[in-house]
């Protein structure tokens, strides 16, 4: 029988004070509270409830972590009980979903929340598509198909086809997923952000792909301003959800009540595509790839070192709560390059977690020590490091912790050495091999 979170979610709201929420939201693994008065909390009493792993303040929120998937049914049951201002997963068409007090944080907690608001709910389905990438790979690799006596060619025309829509429809597509989800934020009509979306990357523009490589050729308006796609370019995307989401707020405030309802989404998709395609969609673009272009050069230090620098800060980012700020490097990465060695590096946080959780599990002499690292392993196994985080590593005078950083930068120093790289995110610990198993010609972008 499938568990009821509503008491849960209720005994939540209460110890922490349904008029003390200024409003809430989540993320993988944790409900996000941004709260009036922070010492009105009874940590203890929230952290006994049955679905609480731990309690953790960062980027200017109360963090109540539950655990991946639980973490939407008690989200859910807080909706449900309609006590405080939930601004995260509505499915309403204004989709209420930007911070309630963006006034008192200050940039850099805004900026954390923007990009974690607007990546993190695209996640699932590039893990999905990393998944898939790695299925298929595997299943269609020569070596796989030999212990049947088949090769790559005996696979039919039609099924490869089938298959590359599984593989290729995410990253395809994706400016248009970062519109959606930037219009969501910034409380804009989300199928609106959608469409303009799929403008940018319409197959009637020239691919910017094949721009590029000189394959096709720019469109020019009045022969002077060059015309090409979107495709791969996530900061592009992002823009021009902020621009067009704003955009509607204000035609939706100044228009008459008798046309509002259809000449708002004329302007803002028609005014938001001219703005991205006639200048602002290039600039990003190149400002974008120059980052990606940084970052590559930060991996590949000599020597290891950028791989070390960058897997011994994740596990602090994880702790801290900023992590998905990289979302959206990574995305880049992704959307231009189609590979991600960035994760590669980060993901060594998790082996590291595993490695310490397992040594807790043998070593230490306490009972209750022992479970928490028993419950924190078998969670680590697949990605969910909350358990282990906050009840093995910062929990025993922070020892724990010092051994996951170093491992975790030493595992990623390697990893930059050998320029190990994945095709995806989003897939951590046993489920994270997958993200390397592809074949180049098999992977397009």
């Amino acid at each position: 029988m499938a568990k009821d979170y509503q008491a849960e979610a209720q005994a939540l709201i209460n110890l922490i004070g349904p008029d003390n929420v200024i409003s809430v939201t989540h993320c993988q693994t944790r409900l996000r509270f941004v709260l009036k008065d922070r010492q009105q909390v009874d940590d203890q009493a929230i952290e006994q409830l049955p679905d609480v792993k731990g309690i953790f303040d960062g980027s200017g929120q109360y963090q109540v972590i539950i655990g991946t998937g639980t973490v939407n049914k008690v989200y859910a049951a807080i909706e449900d009980l309609k006590q405080v201002n939930t601004i995260y997963g509505q499915d309403d068409d204004q989709g209420q979903s930007s911070p309630a007090n963006e006034q008192d944080q200050s940039w850099v907690k805004r900026l954390m929340a923007m990009l974690s608001g607007i990546f993190v709910p695209i996640v699932p389905v590039i893990a999905a598509t990393g998944l898939f990438l790695g299925l298929k790979s595997m299943l269609f690799n020569p070596n796989v198909l030999a212990l049947i006596g088949a090769q790559p060619s005996d696979i039919p025309q039609a099924i490869q086809q089938v298959t590359s829509v599984l593989t290729d429809t995410v990253f395809a597509f994706l400016p248009a997923l970062i519109v959606w989800s930037t219009f969501r934020y910034f409380k804009g009509t989300p199928i609106i952000g959608l469409v303009i979306g799929l403008m940018l990357v319409s197959p009637i523009l020239p691919n910017a792909y094949a721009v590029a490589d000189g394959s096709a050729k720019a469109l020019y308006l009045f022969g002077t301003i060059p015309v090409v796609g979107a495709q791969g370019s996530v900061l592009t995307a992002m823009v021009a959800g902020i621009i067009g989401a704003k955009l509607e707020l204000f035609f939706r405030k100044h228009m008459p009540d008798v046309v509002e309802q259809i000449f708002t989404p004329f302007f803002t998709m028609l005014v938001t595509f001219m703005i991205m395609i006639v200048g602002i969609g290039p600039l990003m673009h190149g400002i974008e790839l120059q980052m990606v272009s940084g970052v590559e050069a930060l991996i590949h230090i000599p020597f290891g070192i950028g791989g070390f620098i960058i897997g011994a800060l994740y596990p602090l980012m994880v702790l801290l709560g900023v992590h998905h700020t990289m979302i959206m490097v990574e995305t880049s990465l992704l959307a231009n390059t189609g590979f991600n060695p960035l994760i590669t590096l980060e993901a060594m946080y998790g082996f590291a977690n595993l490695g310490v959780a397992l040594a807790m599990m043998v070593r230490a002499r306490n009972d209750d020590a022992k479970a928490n690292a028993s419950g924190g392993f078998m969670s680590q196994l697949f990605g969910v490091s909350e358990p282990t985080l906050f009840g093995v590593l910062i929990r025993y005078n922070l020892k724990p912790l010092m051994v996951t950083v170093l491992t975790s930068g030493l595992g990623a120093a390697v990893l930059s050495i050998f320029h190990v790289q994945a095709n995806t995110y989003g897939l951590a610990v046993l489920p994270s091999y997958l993200m390397y198993i592809y074949n180049m010609r098999m992977l397009v972008i």
